[in-house]
């Protein structure tokens, strides 16, 4: 049998599946890592610990796939973590951490590049909003207040780059991933010549732009030594995780989108070619150079939630450690005791700032609403709701620029949650399908690797392996509610950014 392994390279963990050759999982490995945030808006990783991390799940799954003459691995691909940025010297020294989607310490930069006018015609050419996520305004943020890292800096990668780069001494990304640094022209399929004038880059200091489908051959043979596979074994380069997604739970077609919330989150529909809007609120990023993804990403998912359980559910968290149950399950219970629209109280849930639908990475998070009568249940519930609100509201600037949605294909975490997926259903009035195969991302990859190596012709032979779907319909009794608490959340989300930049600038003062 020649089996598959898919690499599903996240923000937190690195998550190693292997298929066989029907796409059925066999076994899988996920190993975690820090966040950092060792102040005020850094998010950063560390190298090490991803590349040990990255090795550690890869060498798991291939023992577990007990390698023999007549059992091989046909190729490693990936679904990987989009804007991330490294800086190295001319030696290839790492001058920094991983500095990570979610570090906002360029805000102040890509306020500038916004109101410069400059900002919306790079994102008119690379498709990506102007934000602090992007390596764009990274980039900027280190000419200006890291001048010794940025003088130095002779090469930039993201994280898989970084691990090709070690694996293979390869200098490249696929144009998936660079569709998402700000700085990759989404037309010519190269490097942006208004956003490399901007940041003061050359092309030399940036990988060379490659097809998703490319694959390196020749891994060093210490690293081949202990992920246990030859050294001709194809690592596919895979593509971003976004647009991976949507493949993953085979939405696809018009009108369908994929809703994904991990420890962020986003919603997508494909295209067939880049969509731009007029209003710079959607991204535009590549699966591949004839199927485009349009969307909006959130900052707050799956760590908002996290968040929650170990500051206000810290007891029921301990609870759950004894019985042996999931803390969140645990919690989801309790949030379910509560009627929808958590009795009038509304949480914005921007703990990290917010990317789509305001773009403000000074947003902060609040509760709305709060009087005597509220418990802990309803703010666990009006979290899960603030969540689901936040992303409906990306869904209405999506559905200006690509028409209405249909029907909605859940993945991530909160697709494990049965109340949670209602809730989508019943705030989005739409149809909610959660497919059977939850590795969606690593998936997909997998899929991407088949059409690379020449197995199959077409990305959408993934349909025959996502699974049998559950739908969850809208339920009407919540509607009322919804409809009535949804317009209350969206004014206040423009309220409130009147003072975000003081209460965020209060905070950079004060806070360590």
């Amino acid at each position: 049998m020649d089996y598959m392994i898919g690499i599903d390279l996240g923000t937190t963990s690195t998550k190693a599946v292997l298929f066989d050759d029907q796409n059925q999982v066999v076994a899988q490995s996920n190993v975690g890592y820090p966040l950092y945030r060792d102040q005020t808006d850094m998010a950063e990783e560390d190298l090490e610990e991803i590349f040990v991390a990255f090795t550690n799940a890869l060498a798991a799954v291939v023992r577990k796939a007990k390698l023999s003459e007549e059992n091989k691995i046909a190729a490693v691909s990936f679904s990987s973590a989009m804007h991330s940025l490294i800086a190295f010297d001319k030696d290839w020294k790492p001058l920094t951490r991983v500095i990570t989607w979610a570090d906002t310490r360029a805000v102040k930069y890509a306020d500038e590049l916004k109101e410069s006018g400059q900002g919306m015609e790079i994102y008119q050419k690379t498709g990506t909003p102007i934000h602090p996520m992007a390596p764009l305004s990274k980039l900027l943020w280190l000419k200006n207040d890291q001048p010794d890292i940025y003088n130095n800096a002779a090469h930039y990668l993201g994280i898989k780059e970084y691990l090709f780069f070690r694996l293979f001494g390869a200098n490249k990304m696929d144009i998936s991933i660079a569709s998402g640094t700000g700085l990759f022209n989404i037309f010519n399929l190269d490097w942006d010549e208004q956003a490399l004038s901007v940041t003061g880059l050359s092309k030399d200091q940036l990988p060379e732009p490659v097809s998703p489908y490319e694959y390196e051959t020749k891994m060093k043979s210490d690293y081949a030594t202990v992920l246990g596979l030859p050294a001709d074994t194809p690592f596919v380069y895979g593509a971003g995780d976004g647009p991976l997604s949507n493949l993953g739970v085979d939405a696809v077609q018009p009108g369908v989108a994929a809703i994904t919330i991990g420890t962020s989150g986003a919603i997508r529909v494909v295209s067939d070619k880049p969509v731009i809007d007029p209003k710079g609120r959607t991204f535009t990023y590549a699966l591949d150079k004839d199927h485009w993804v349009v969307g909006g990403p959130v900052n707050n998912g799956g760590d908002v939630f996290r968040w929650a359980r170990d500051n206000l559910f810290d007891a029921e968290k301990s609870t759950a450690a004894l019985l042996g149950q999931d803390a969140y399950d645990l919690m989801t219970e309790v949030a379910s005791k509560i009627p929808a629209g958590s009795d009038g109280l509304l949480f914005h849930p921007y703990l990290g700032g917010e990317r789509a639908p305001i773009w403000d990475a000074n947003a902060r998070g609040s509760f709305f609403g709060l009087n005597h009568s509220h418990t802990r249940a309803n703010m666990i519930r009006a979290v899960l709701e603030g969540i689901t609100f936040n992303v409906y509201m990306v869904s209405l600037a999506l559905e200006e620029v690509v028409g209405s949605l249909k029907s909605i294909q859940a993945t991530g975490g909160f697709a494990r949650s049965p109340l949670w997926r209602q809730m989508f259903a019943d705030i989005f009035e739409q149809p909610v399908t959660v497919p059977q195969a939850f590795e969606s991302g690593a998936l997909a990859a997998v899929v991407v690797a088949q059409k690379a190596l020449g197995q199959i012709d077409d990305l959408y032979e993934i349909s025959k392996y996502v699974g049998k779907s559950n739908t969850y319909q809208p339920d009407p009794e919540n509607f009322e509610a919804y409809r009535e608490l949804a317009p209350i959340f969206i004014r206040l989300s423009r309220q409130l950014q009147t003072e975000y930049d003081n209460i965020a600038d209060f905070q950079r003062k004060h806070m360590k």
